[in-house]
This record gives C-alpha cells, structure tokens and sequence, in this order.
C-alpha cells in the first residue's frame, strides 16, 4: 500500500487547504514549551487509569472488600474510557477543542479527589469509572498537537505527544507503587488530583482556541462516527491493526506480574514495577517513528513495529527462563507497538482535518478494546499454558497485525473522497 492509498484526503486536497479544514494548516512547527505540555498533560491525564493496578491488594485490606469486589474499581475505569473516547471524543470537533480539554481535565481533579476520599470499594468503583470517562483529555490533546503542527512536521509532532501518553501508562504503574508503599494508596489519588488541577489551568492559558471543524448536531456526529468507520477503508485497517497489537500488549502487562512471581523468577511487585521503566525506554525512542513516517510514509513503520512485536514474543518463548531476553523484548515490544501506534495515527489524521476527534475515537476504542480483549485472553491461557502460552498469544497478535498490513488492497482514493463528504455531519 502507498501513502496515498493511506491518506487520499490530506494529499489530493491543495496545498495549505486540506478537505475539511476550517483554516489554513499552520506552516510553523510548535512552539517546545507548548509541546512539552501537550506531551505532559497526555502523559498525566492517562497515568489516572492505572493508578490503581499496583495498589489493588492495599485498596481491598484497607476498605476490607473481596478481591472480586477491588476488582470491579480497574474494571470500569477501563470501561469508562473506552465508553468516553465514544461519547466524548466528537466534542472536539463540534466545540473549541481548547474549552473541551480545560473542562474534562477539571472534572477529572474532581474524580481523582472522589477516590481519594471513597469509603467503600463500591464508591471507589463509582469514582474508577467518572476517571476513566474524564481520562480521555489525553485522547483530545493529541488531535489538538496534529490540527497546530505543520504538515511535514505532523508525524513527528504526534509521537513527541504520543510518547508523553505512553510514559503516563507505564510510569503510573511505578510511582503509585512506590508512593502507595511509603505513604497509602489514597495520597497517590490525591497528588494526582492536584496534579491534573494545575494542569487544567496550565492548558487553559497556554493552549490556544481551536475552532471546531464541524457544526452539527451532537447527535448527528456521533452517528458519523459509525459512517467513517463503515466507509474509509484505511480506518478500519488501521483500527484492525492496532487492536491486534493491543491485544499482545494487553496480554503482555496483565500477566507480567505473575510470570515475573512464578519460578524461574520469583521476583517481587517493585521488579514488575521496574519493567515500567524497560517499557518507557521503548517508548522514549518512539518519536524516532513518527519522524520516520514524515519521511518514508506510514506504512513502512507500521509493518516494521509489527515485526518488531511478533520477534520479541518469539524470543521470550524460546528463552522464557531468561531475564536478559525478557528485558530487551520488553524494550523491543513496545516500541514496535508505540511506533505502529504513532504511524497508524498520522494516517488517520490526514484523512479527514474537520472529524479527527471522531477518526481517533475508532482508533482509539478499537486499541482500548483489543487490550481488553488481550488481558481477558491471557488470564486464561497462563492458567493452563504458563508464560509460553502468552507469549505465543503475543506472537500470534502481533503476526495477525502484520497480515492485515500486508494484504493487498485496491485504490480507493475517489470512493474514499466520496465517503468523506458523506459521513460529514
């Protein structure tokens, strides 16, 4: 597939005057002050979700609930995400994206103050799932970084965020371990909620206003979504493709713990912690992709970091007793799927300036669902296959994700033309 099968939209449209777009696309890159923040808030707003994974045995024994019940609290924060990636991902395209950030950043202070204060297992539950629908600023801040980056800069643009994103994921899971071990699981939440409140301050100074690209209904953009989603073909590749390498990085984190507790290991939580920062190295160098998507296209990164994600699980089956391999697989995974990540967003993001907020949400469920769909997968194949058994359920995720990249498509340019027009609200 070329680049112009991936994003006909963004290359046919005239220079400076993209389908869609409500004003000229800007031609100087992001001020690095204005990025960082991007990249930060991103990287914060998401850290909010996974607080918690870490400190579930502390959360039961303090609010003496059943592990059943404790994990109801990740559960529906997860839940809530994907539920307001849906709902509230359209927003940004119906409102001033700025507004929209401010207003779910501040809201989520509220929600992390709320879990911070539950007495109940139930409540915190409650509190998980406004998190998880509030989370998704992150969601809004990378299309926000696209629609202020230049054209030739954008690939490069949305990885610095992106990366800022993914350190959030993987580094919550090591500062909650580590405060909640010093000081209690509750001052994690309440840090964290004063964290996000300045942030939202921050943003709403130095963001500037982001007119909308659309002006229909609430009702009618959602159902646009679903329009997008059945006509452009590169989306629903795009979104197949990443499921698939969530579903390996799903089943990767949500067993890492007990493999790591198991023989050979038998290491503790601050080792499984510490692999956070092995997968943090892999997504540091992530930017490196979306500089190499500007320049060689999409579709060259996004099969090698497929690539990268079925050699690195074959490597831990063959060698499953050994640390070393497990660390630079660890490194090499994530990396590959940050990459794919990145170069599947630059696609999306040029096929149509005025509905990213919608393409990203179908990007983005079908990402949150396949890691969904990965975590519940590997729970039971670790219970009857071990270690082995997920990481050929990694292999096999990633190779499925490198096959629907590798499929030969037809050109679809016009249709895909036509298509837009027709799912714009």
């Amino acid at each position: 597939m070329t680049t112009h099968e991936l994003a006909p939209t963004a290359l046919a449209a005239p220079a400076g005057h993209p389908v869609g777009a409500t004003s000229p696309r800007p031609e100087a890159p992001i001020a690095r002050p204005l990025l960082l923040l991007l990249a930060g808030g991103a990287g914060l707003s998401v850290a909010s979700l996974y607080y918690n994974q870490p400190l579930l045995d502390t959360m039961a024994r303090d609010l003496g609930a059943s592990s059943s019940a404790i994990g109801a609290v990740p559960t529906l924060t997860q839940l809530g995400y994907a539920a307001g990636i849906l709902l509230f991902g359209p927003l940004g395209d119906r409102l001033d994206r700025r507004r929209v950030v401010v207003a779910k950043l501040a809201a989520l202070a509220v929600a992390l103050l709320g879990a911070a204060l539950a007495p109940s297992a139930g409540l915190l539950a409650v509190a998980g799932l406004a998190i998880g629908l509030v989370a998704t600023a992150a969601q809004d801040l990378v299309p926000a970084a696209a629609a202020l980056a230049p054209a030739a800069s954008r690939g490069r643009t949305v990885g610095s965020v992106m990366t800022g994103l993914l350190l959030g994921i993987l580094l919550s899971r090591v500062v909650s371990g580590v405060v909640g071990a010093h000081v209690g699981w509750r001052a994690v939440y309440l840090g964290a909620a004063a964290a996000v409140a300045a942030l939202s301050v921050a943003v709403g100074l130095r963001l500037p206003p982001m007119p909308p690209g659309a002006r229909a209904r609430y009702g009618a953009l959602l159902a646009s979504i679903v329009r997008l989603a059945r006509d452009l073909a590169p989306l629903r590749r795009a979104a197949l493709a990443q499921a698939f390498l969530s579903v390996a990085f799903g089943a990767f984190w949500s067993t890492l713990t007990l493999a790591l507790a198991a023989p050979p290991f038998r290491l503790g939580p601050v080792a499984a912690g510490a692999f956070g920062l092995a997968g943090a190295a892999g997504a540091a160098i992530a930017p490196l992709a979306g500089a190499a998507a500007d320049r060689r296209g999409p579709e060259p990164v996004i099969r090698a970091g497929a690539a990268l994600g079925v050699g690195s699980f074959a490597a831990i089956a063959l060698f499953p007793g050994s640390l070393v391999v497990l660390v630079v697989a660890t490194v090499v995974f994530d990396l590959g799927v940050q990459a794919s990540l990145i170069a599947h967003q630059s696609v999306v993001y040029g096929l149509d300036p005025a509905a990213r907020g919608r393409l990203n949400a179908v990007l983005v469920s079908a990402m949150f669902l396949g890691m969904a769909a990965g975590a519940a997968a590997a729970s039971e194949v670790f219970a009857h296959a071990g270690w082995v058994g997920v990481a050929a359920l990694g292999a096999l995720a990633a190779a499925t994700a490198l096959a629907v990249r590798l499929a030969p498509t037809r050109r679809r340019d016009a249709r895909d033309r036509r298509c837009i027009d027709a799912a714009a609200p």
